[in-house]
């Protein structure tokens, strides 16, 4: 399984430590150690921050072809966790994953390749250069699936482009508190999760919708069906890179043609483990190893 994943790469400040991530970073990690052939298109600064990431790229196995040295600094992210362990961001601006391009030969390289699926989020389009290059990737691009992770972040969004990245995609991830907000923002109207999932995929001709419930788990909308995904029980230590190992774990599971339901069941138990552990892509106990492998049938 080929997985391409396009956006920020960018060192979560949290206190005294830094991990790194970005939401498409942490789907690629997560889709790495689940066993997935993972690239990564961003971009980094020619000082001490990018020089990092190199190392931390290769340790997480993300294949780093598409990743640029640009002359911007490396992006970095003050998080804040509340009592509950849910973060909240400083996302700093004019940064290097804010100015993405690819050379010709890199480009032509990823035309060439037949992905299994492509990611991506909303926050990366803050730039019209990046939703340009978004927009012609994803023109181009031979893949089986468009995989559309909303990711709301502080005001770094737009009508015009939610609207252009939906209609492109096939499967869409959001968590409840978004799902709640786009029912306003994009169609002007209030309702419940039902409600949204069922405008949204019958105005874009979405194939699949996945709506994340934190604790409460998942609800899975596929052909005007419902699939409840029950949560797990833990001790949250953060959330950070939660929904992005939830993706993974949904795509993992579904490429390799589970149900829906086992799918999202799969996905829950590995958002569930990161939810556990600090940092956005911990490293997998032998436990959830084990559990990977024979769900997955290895």
């Amino acid at each position: 399984m080929k997985i391409l994943a396009i956006g920020e790469l960018l060192w979560d400040i949290m206190g005294d430590k830094a991990y790194i991530g970005g939401a498409p970073f942490n789907l690629a990690s997560h889709a790495s150690q689940l066993g997935m052939e993972s690239y990564l298109v961003s971009a980094v600064g020619n000082d001490f921050l990018g020089k990092g990431i190199a190392s931390c790229l290769e340790s997480h196995n993300i294949n780093s072809e598409f990743v640029n040295v640009v002359d911007y600094p490396t992006g970095a992210v003050n998080v804040t966790l509340g009592d509950n362990g849910i973060p909240t961001y400083t996302i700093h601006e004019n940064v290097a994953w804010d100015n993405l391009s690819l050379s010709e030969a890199q480009f032509s390289s990823l035309l060439n390749k037949e992905w299994d699926v492509v990611c991506f989020g909303s926050l990366a389009q803050r730039n019209l250069s990046n939703f340009n290059l978004l927009k012609n990737i994803l023109e181009k691009i031979n893949c089986k699936h468009i995989f559309f992770d909303i990711n709301l972040r502080q005001n770094y969004y737009s009508f015009e482009v939610l609207d252009y990245l939906l209609h492109r995609s096939s499967i869409v991830k959001i968590n409840d508190e978004e799902a709640l907000f786009l029912n306003r923002y994009l169609f002007d109207c209030d309702g419940t999760l039902k409600d949204f999932a069922n405008r949204a995929m019958n105005k874009y001709n979405l194939n699949i919708m996945c709506i994340t419930k934190g604790k409460d788990g998942a609800e899975i909308y596929h052909n005007n069906h419902i699939y409840d995904i029950s949560g797990v029980k833990i001790k949250v230590a953060d959330t950070v890179g939660a929904g992005d190992s939830f993706c993974a774990g949904f795509l993992k599971a579904f490429l390799s043609g589970q149900s829906l339901q086992s799918a999202g069941g799969f996905a829950v138990q590995i958002a569930g483990f990161v939810a556990s552990k600090d940092g956005a892509t911990p490293r997998y106990s032998e436990e959830l190893i084990t559990y990977i492998n024979k769900a997955c049938n290895k």
